[in-house]
């Protein structure tokens, strides 16, 4: 979400947390590849060209960047997080610590991440009820359409 908003640099530091974060427990999960594919395609083809896929070499390094950028920013990327942790609607100790170490140096106060945690569920809530209605509407135009009729 807002990924377009963020400069070059932003989006390729965006890039190397988001991995840093789906790598914190291990290998990512379906979820989570299918997730950062969104990410990716949200930042730009020119961005994916430009972005080497592997993880930087100094987690601590692309923290302190975004540490320095304004709150926009700040709270843009770590929605993205949030957004990227929550897409299962389960995550481990280990995320949930990194998201908390990512929130604090971002200094994003408790508060802010309950309604980013909120809006990600809402998100996530209304992309499920378009989904059902578009599965829903395509199921009655194939039933309508194997009757020999057409829906509209």
């Amino acid at each position: 979400m807002l990924l377009s908003e963020l400069t070059r640099k932003q989006k390729l530091k965006f890039l190397d947390l988001a991995f840093h974060m789906a790598a914190v427990d291990g290998d990512p999960s379906i979820q989570e590849k299918r997730m950062l594919n969104e990410k990716l395609a949200e930042v730009g083809d020119n961005i994916i060209a430009e972005y080497s896929f592997s993880l930087s070499d100094n987690l601590e390094e692309t923290v302190e960047f975004f540490m320095n950028e304004n709150h926009r920013v700040r709270n843009i990327v770590y929605l993205n997080l949030i957004e990227l942790l929550m897409i299962g609607g389960f995550y481990n100790t280990a995320e949930y610590f990194f998201l908390e170490d990512i929130r604090k140096a971002l200094r994003i106060s408790v508060e802010k991440r309950k309604q980013m945690i909120a809006l990600t569920f809402d998100y996530k809530d209304l992309r499920d009820k378009a989904v059902r209605l578009c599965a829903k509407w395509l199921r009655r135009e194939f039933l309508s359409k194997k009757k020999g009729q057409l829906y509209i």
